[in-house]
């Protein structure tokens, strides 16, 4: 009897270590667990390999998932019982493209709730060429503050150029193409997921193919991915169809994963092109080039006014440079007719409209608006707005069978890219539900959350996030799919969004009851 009594304490053994620390339970372990921290218990729990929901219960010990088990088939003792009956319990999304540094470096707002209050539980910051390549220094900045969800970071295009070579417009020397690539070595070993571009943005916008496929091959190196902003996404430069085939190139020739950044056909000239995208990407999956794509569910993008409409060729060098430029008479006449020509790309004065401003009075006004009430043409209401502050804009610029072509796809996963004065920093997860699950079903419920957890995770190599099981890191959301819905709207774009019951972040309750409970329990999340 006493050596059956000592190989059950065995058994035992890890399963009640693991309720009290952050190692990771054997999973024949899971069958043995005694007591636990949080029990969630009655819910449709979220099974990422069969992408199928199924009535299980979830124990939480620690930071990490210790057991799953048919509903009700065990007796488990818990300190925290949470009844998720009628709820889904899913992995915690994921958000490969927000704009959160300056909320998480802030003291009022590091909570991130505007995303913990859509489920999400991870959010991927440095997107578009904009990420510092001090890894290092940032990751113990954001944790000295404390964040409300986890942070993972790309070292940017935009960031190491403007750092070797400020906004010059021109190829850069050897000596400093080195400089970039040494910038990109230190970011990817300090535990960046990736490099990103945004080569429609200047001073991006001004460097060679040739460049980004040098600095890609560094990111490779550390098997990070190469995310990007489109050299173009309408009829601006390039076009659309080149802008994917360039991207295309570059991941083939560094051989680097291939992440699409905010999937889109941009203005009348590219509606249609959805399609087009769409083959190009799979041909060259078909030949195995890996690639991915994220997408926002809104039909207005979201920019500052300046990005939108003024020639790239007039904002090189410095601000004091962009304005001398913007005033010179004798470039008046190319200026109006590009910046006319880049209004009608995206739909006129009318479909912009500005969404944050120094001057209160204009949110909420179509630049059409304001060019009425100055007595002033467009392009003058345009080129006087830039100079008095940055202006941002929605512009609404999408056609629904574009986004619905590109939403169904099983490599296209769900972003928010948010930012101040668009409701996509607020809802861009229960919008999706909303609008492409429930309303025109073109999704299921499971592939909803396959593409806002599970592919997300895979595609970033965040390991043991994004999935449900034993072993896996507790970042859980526990949402309501009657209640889980958008409250943000143009007018409005900054209201929380409602439905989600309860977070875990790595284990800890960051929003129970639908409540926020002033945790910060967010990691730097590495490779």
């Amino acid at each position: 009897m006493i050596r059956n009594a000592y190989l059950f304490l065995l058994i035992l053994l890890p399963a009640l270590q693991g309720c009290s620390s952050d190692n990771q339970l054997p999973p024949q372990a899971s069958s043995k667990v005694a007591k636990v921290d949080i029990l969630i218990h009655s819910g449709q729990v979220f099974n990422s390999k069969s992408k199928r929901l199924e009535p299980m219960d979830l124990a939480v010990c620690g930071t990490i998932i210790c057991d799953i088990y048919p509903r009700g088939s065990k007796q488990i003792r818990a300190k925290r019982r949470i009844d998720a009956k009628g709820k889904v319990v899913s992995p915690g999304f994921i958000d490969p493209h927000t704009h959160a540094l300056a909320e998480l470096k802030s003291h009022d707002n590091n909570h991130n709730l505007n995303y913990l209050t859509q489920g999400v539980t991870t959010v991927i910051i440095g997107n578009d060429g904009d990420g510092s390549a001090d890894i290092d220094k940032l990751s113990k900045e954001l944790l000295a503050n404390g964040i409300g969800t986890h942070v993972g970071m790309l070292v940017g295009h935009g960031a190491v150029r403007q750092q070797v070579m400020g906004k010059a417009k021109r190829m850069p020397t050897s000596k400093e193409l080195n400089a970039m690539e040494s910038l990109v070595e230190q970011a990817m070993a300090q535990g960046a997921l990736g490099f990103s571009s945004g080569l429609y943005y200047v001073p991006q916008n001004y460097a060679s193919t040739e460049e980004v496929i040098a600095l890609a091959k560094v990111a490779a190196r550390y098997h990070g991915i190469y995310d990007t902003h489109l050299r173009d996404e309408s009829s601006f430069s390039i076009g659309l169809l080149p802008a994917v085939d360039e991207a295309i190139a570059i991941a083939t020739q560094a051989n680097v994963h291939l992440h699409l950044a905010h999937l889109k056909a941009l203005g009348v000239d590219v509606w249609g092109q959805s399609g087009a995208v769409i083959d190009k990407v799979e041909q060259a999956q078909s030949q195995g080039i890996s690639i991915s794509a994220d997408q926002y569910p809104w039909l207005a993008s979201g920019t500052k006014l300046h990005n939108a409409i003024m020639p790239k060729w007039v904002m090189a060098d410095s601000q004091n440079a962009f304005f001398k430029r913007l005033n010179d008479p004798a470039l008046y006449q190319q200026l109006n007719r590009e910046i006319t020509e880049n209004l009608r790309r995206r739909g006129g004065g009318k479909a912009l409209l500005i969404t944050a401003f120094d001057e209160q009075q204009l949110i909420g006004k179509t630049l059409e608006q304001i060019a009425i009430a100055l007595d002033k043409s467009e392009v003058d209401a345009a080129i006087e707005l830039v100079q008095r502050d940055e202006v941002r804009v929605a512009s609404f610029n999408m056609s629904e069978q574009d986004l619905a072509n590109f939403i169904v796809k099983p490599w296209v996963v769900t972003s928010s890219d948010g930012t101040d004065g668009h409701p996509r920093k607020y809802a861009s997860f229960p919008q999706k539900y909303q609008q492409y699950v429930k309303q025109n079903s073109l999704l299921t419920l499971e592939e909803f959350i396959y593409q806002s957890a599970t592919k997300t995770a895979e595609i970033l190599s965040l390991s043991k996030r994004g999935q449900l099981g034993v072993g896996m890191f507790a970042d859980i959301v526990i949402f309501d799919t009657e209640n889980y819905r958008a409250q943000a709207d143009f007018s409005h774009w900054n209201r929380y969004s409602t439905g989600v019951e309860a977070v875990l972040i790595n284990g800890q309750l960051a929003i129970d009851k639908q409540q926020y409970t002033g945790i910060l329990a967010g990691q730097v999340l590495k490779p």
